[in-house]
């Protein structure tokens, strides 16, 4: 009896006033639907979690590995782009997470940073050493055949694969621990590598200023000399002119 009460307050309420839930400018007015987010448990939001409150666009419906509905400058709308964008993160992710450890750990063994390792090739006919140690055919006009041999033939290799899921995440050989096998638990090591990917682009961007900021050091360096004295190593030093500095 008391659910039928509430139902006919309900209706006469909505027949009383009609023209407030009805107005385009009533916060009552249903809110257009997403479509729905596949392999996320049905959850479906309308807010882009990277930033609460702001819409969400309707390309990004969460599907994605690491999609928190971010893109201000709405490069993805067009659905081809959105794939060779989402293709080429998951390359540059790769290549920067293997980067950074081939930064920080030789500048961490006391072999030297990563802005001395390539003065070599400024010198002509300069010989290319690793760690100190030369490396076979390495001279930069070899080197340079070498790298583009083989950059080659590995992208005409996946230019074969039309499928855009495997591009990304061929397995077989490169699955050696068969991660892809269970489908939740694959589905979070795509997102865990999609956001350590972003932190080691942020990282090498970070190494990028800092050496230009203090050419010929590293980011181990920098980091020893700003612990040192926080107060003055710092950004502000590029900044402020030290002469207005305490």
């Amino acid at each position: 009896m008391a659910a039928n009460t509430l139902m006919s307050y309900g209706i006469s309420t909505a027949s009383s006033f009609p023209s407030v839930l009805s107005s385009s400018k009533s916060k009552f007015v249903t809110a257009t639907p997403l479509p729905a987010v596949g392999n996320v448990a049905g959850r479906v939001s309308m807010s882009a979690d990277w930033m609460p409150g702001q819409p969400r666009p309707p390309y990004l419906d969460g599907s994605a590995p690491g999609d928190f509905g971010f893109d201000p400058l709405r490069l993805g709308e067009v659905p081809e782009n959105l794939e060779r964008f989402k293709e080429s993160e998951v390359y540059h992710c790769r290549w920067a997470m293997l980067a950074v450890p081939g930064v920080l750990i030789p500048e961490a063994l006391g072999l030297g940073n990563w802005v001395e390792a390539q003065k070599w090739a400024a010198v002509p006919g300069g010989q290319a050493t690793y760690l100190g140690n030369p490396v076979p055919w390495g001279y930069l006009p070899t080197i340079l055949v070498i790298e583009f041999l083989s950059i080659a033939f590995v992208e005409h290799q996946r230019t074969l694969e039309k499928d855009p899921e495997k591009k990304k995440y061929p397995g077989g050989a490169f699955d050696p621990l068969g991660y892809s096998k269970d489908p939740a638990k694959f589905h979070e090591y795509k997102v865990k590598e999609i956001k350590n990917g972003r932190l080691a682009m942020l990282a090498c961007v970070g190494f990028v200023v800092q050496q230009s900021a203090y050419p010929g050091t590293g980011p181990l360096e920098n980091l020893a000399s700003h612990l040192a004295d926080p107060w003055h190593n710092n950004i502000g030093n590029i900044i402020i002119p030290r002469s207005i500095y305490p």
